[in-house]
């Protein structure tokens, strides 16, 4: 039986493959390419050794989907397949609102035509919103949530909680990420996002390779250590490793289930800063600029429902990530072939 991953190609998704695998799980990928690039999938068949399909589908072609569990004996799946950019989604919520919601409807549907009926949903801390207070705990009220991509995840929530309600047959864990960061050990995988980069490390790290003249810290008035942000960071490799459990829990238990995966340590953006300028030996020039609408001050997990119940904890350190985020980002200039 194999683990359909969804969006398989893309940065946290890639990297959930190699683990999966590694494993021992039979995988299948479904990618429509939209933010990554085909050459991931010879990347990850580079690092496990061996071939596993693939299919260029975009998860609301209904058709499509069909065909992929009709030619594979699917009984669980990973869903990363999303839109996932906080400032694009405000310029296209209605593009967001299609993809991310309407695409895990007829996932969800075609899983149930096929009697597949356990998943494991890429949720994220955005769900918490502006006014629950640090370390989030996964029993704090969820929804006031600032921006269309969070909106999505949170509606997605809803919609996967509804569906248990009406079938205690399926089997749902709902996976809140903080910030992943870092790259594979090889060097061989990491982020590489198109155009701009929207997250704090990889902006960073086109910094350090000259891409970019220096990087944006908005804000440094906030009630903090030294006035900017404080997020969760976790190792990406790690945040895989959450996803190998969360798919032996939804297959060996029926139940709806909500862990969030994050270091439960809080690192301000000149924390990070610094961590990677001694990682890799390069100074990162930075200038403060006013604050972003919708962000807030500090927003770090607590994480031991995750350790009690899945046996699972964050192992890498912000030093790890950060040596690893540059090896990628060193020795692929400019990202993945195309």
């Amino acid at each position: 039986m194999s683990v359909l991953v969804t969006g398989g190609l893309g940065y946290i998704g890639s990297h959930t493959c190699v683990e999966l695998m590694n494993a021992g799980f039979d995988v299948v990928v479904v990618d429509n390419l939209y933010n990554c690039k085909k050459s991931s999938y010879d990347r990850i068949k580079a690092l496990v050794g061996k071939d596993f399909p693939f299919y260029q589908v975009d998860i609301r072609d209904k058709e499509g989907m069909q065909k992929v569990f009709e030619a594979e004996n699917i009984d669980s799946v990973i869903h990363f397949a999303g839109l996932k950019a906080v400032g694009e989604s405000c310029v296209k919520p209605l593009e967001y609102f299609d993809n991310n919601i309407t695409g895990t409807l007829v996932l969800l549907d075609v899983m149930r035509n096929n009697g597949c009926k356990k998943i494991v949903f890429s949720s994220s801390a955005t769900v918490y919103g502006m006014n629950n207070i640090s370390p989030l705990t996964e029993d704090m009220q969820v929804g006031g949530v600032t921006n269309p991509y969070g909106r999505t995840k949170y509606i997605i929530e809803c919609m996967l909680q509804d569906l248990y309600a009406s079938d205690n047959d399926w089997s749902i864990c709902l996976l809140r990420y903080f910030n992943p960061i870092g790259a594979h050990k090889s060097g061989t995988m990491g982020e590489d996002p198109n155009g701009i980069p929207n997250n704090l490390m990889p902006y960073i790290t086109q910094v350090a390779i000259g891409k970019r003249e220096e990087l944006g810290v908005f804000g440094d008035d906030y009630d903090t250590p030294d006035g900017t942000g404080v997020r969760d960071y976790i190792h990406v490799v790690d945040l895989a490793l959450g996803h190998l459990k969360a798919v032996e829990k939804v297959r060996a238990d029926k139940g709806l289930f909500i862990y969030n995966l994050g270091t439960g340590i809080g690192y301000s953006v000149l924390d990070v800063v610094h961590a990677f300028e001694k990682a890799s030996g390069v100074k990162i020039p930075y200038s403060i600029k006013p604050r972003r609408a919708g962000d807030i001050a500090t927003c770090y997990s607590d994480p031991s429902k995750a350790l009690k119940e899945l046996g699972w904890k964050a192992e890498r350190g912000i030093e790890e990530m950060c040596e690893d985020s540059w090896r990628w980002q060193s020795q692929n200039p400019n990202g993945y072939p195309d």
